[in-house]
């Protein structure tokens, strides 16, 4: 009995090292990639209750698998691996693992591995596994571009178990969104031009190959919508509790009436498995992208040029806004297509052509997945009134945008800190403006500001000295907003006044 289970121990563990799925952990400890989460349900008292054929009838998605589960399909990819060479310079002729190196070489992760003289083993095929929907019956296939990346062959696997080798059309690593075609005719697809709403709470199921399990369907709810992932800003996520897992990546996300919705992309993971929290790409973004794939085999961004961030109740209030609704602009980049519009340091973006704006993930993921070139008519809040601009929507590329010390002069009082002004060198050629935090304590050192911020404004009035600063938070109500740049960045502070 021992044997046989040590035995299958090490069968495990090879499978685990020979079939690589691509499935990383996004470091905050807990976002993974996954081949692609729900709160806990609190019971209100006064809660009016649920009709009991409500809860007898639970949704039946048979007849919907029946219908949607061709048009899902199994991807499979090799990846060119190389294993690395030992150092055996580094190690004695006398130590037992001199010759066994000399011989064979490294293990793959092994500390030590370096490109020294020692042998190299020859290259590995390395195999990932992910999931994809066909979108039209001439062979066009979505999935994600973790999936896919790096691939030096994709295969495609149907339902009925034919096999296709893939051509990758393009991939957009910003959205996570891959094209792939297949040689193939009449095939089941699913639509992605509906682009239904969705609401949380709403039923929902994915289907695909979690750990290679082909045309697995699991079910679960709309946990909630809009949601920021550090992964993905051009994305506003749809999050489920639908069971994810390993392999899924890729996969179609459908409502209850057999439409897609999103497709599976992350779960949120302490154990490397499914949690209960799984993310997935709106169906919306991932249309627009695979258009522009499919057209011209790139996708390319939209750009405004403004920094922006999302509004907390406190920065509402000091900018006069009724609620924190919105993206507040930090900074306006020089010549940039924001610029050109007349957008200025401490507007607040609330409707983007007439639909309202939630916060800057909103903004972020409309402008950035709008075609270049294209108008926009956007809303801002200025000086206590709504102001409509027009602007045309840039490129996004790639590029990064973005002595003697006098004594110090006080601020402290309302604000609670000491400030100095710039030196020449700071200065850049009067590029920048402001004044320097020294010490912090009281309201300013509550609300985060700390040593060695740039205060450059209060509100959307700049200041260039501290008798400025310090004009300004005299005549401000309970709660006002600094502007400050900090690590090349700017942003508003909201400080409540003590």
């Amino acid at each position: 009995m021992v044997r046989k289970q040590v035995t299958l121990a090490l069968i495990a563990a090879g499978v685990g090292a020979g079939l690589a799925t691509g499935y990383t952990h996004l470091d905050t400890k807990a976002l993974s990639d996954a081949y692609a989460a729900t709160q806990p349900v609190v019971q209100v008292a006064a809660a009016t209750p649920v009709a009991a054929t409500a809860a007898v009838n639970l949704p039946d998605f048979t007849a919907l698998v029946e219908r949607s589960g061709a048009a899902v399909v199994n991807i499979s990819t090799e990846r060119k691996g190389v294993m690395g060479k030992v150092d055996i310079e580094g190690l004695d002729e006398d130590n037992p693992m001199f010759e066994f190196f000399k011989r064979f070489g490294g293990v793959p992760g092994m500390p030590g591995l370096t490109p020294g003289p020692g042998p190299q083993r020859p290259p590995f095929q390395a195999r990932g596994l992910g999931s994809g929907f066909i979108v039209s019956p001439d062979g066009y296939v979505i999935t994600n571009a973790h999936v896919v990346d790096d691939a030096e062959e994709v295969t495609v696997r149907l339902t009925d178990r034919r096999e296709f080798i893939a051509k990758v059309i393009g991939a957009d690593k910003r959205t996570d969104i891959a094209l792939l075609k297949i040689d193939a005719k009449n095939l089941p697809a699913l639509d992605i031009n509906a682009k239904p709403a969705l609401k949380k709470g709403e039923w929902v199921i994915a289907i695909g190959s979690p750990f290679g399990f082909e045309n697995s369907v699991s079910a679960g709810v709309v946990s909630g919508v809009q949601r920021a992932l550090p992964s993905g800003q051009m994305v506003p996520f749809i999050q489920t509790d639908v069971a994810v897992n390993p392999g899924h990546s890729g996969g179609p996300l459908l409502n209850a009436a057999g439409q897609v919705v999103g497709v599976n992309s992350q779960i949120y993971s302490r154990s490397g498995g499914y949690m209960g929290l799984s993310f997935a790409i709106p169906v919306n973004v991932a249309a627009t992208v695979a258009d522009q794939l499919r057209t011209t085999g790139k996708m390319q961004h939209g750009r405004l040029g403004v920094g922006i961030q999302g509004l907390t109740q406190g920065l509402a209030q000091s900018f006069g806004l009724p609620d924190a609704n919105g993206a507040l602009v930090g900074t306006v980049e020089a010549e940039s297509p924001a610029a050109q519009a007349g957008f200025k340091t401490g507007d607040v973006i609330r409707k983007i052509d007439g639909v309202a704006v939630v916060d800057s993930t909103d903004v972020t993921s409309r402008v950035g997945n709008t075609i270049p070139g294209t108008k926009m008519k956007i809303e801002v809040w200025r000086d206590g009134k709504p102001v409509e601009l027009a602007a045309t929507v840039g490129t996004l590329d790639d590029t990064k945008v973005a002595a003697s010390k006098p004594e110090s002069s006080e601020a402290r009082g309302k604000l609670g800190v000491s400030v100095r002004p710039l030196t020449p060198e700071e200065q850049k050629d009067g590029a920048k403006t402001g004044v320097v935090v020294e010490q912090v304590g009281g309201a300013a050192a509550r609300a985060g500001i700390q040593s060695g911020d740039l205060i450059v404004g209060v509100g959307t009035t700049k200041i260039k000295t501290a008798e400025e600063l310090k004009q300004q938070v005299d005549k401000a109500g309970k709660t006002i907003a600094l502007l400050i740049e900090r690590q090349g960045r700017q942003i508003f502070v909201p400080v409540r006044i003590s």
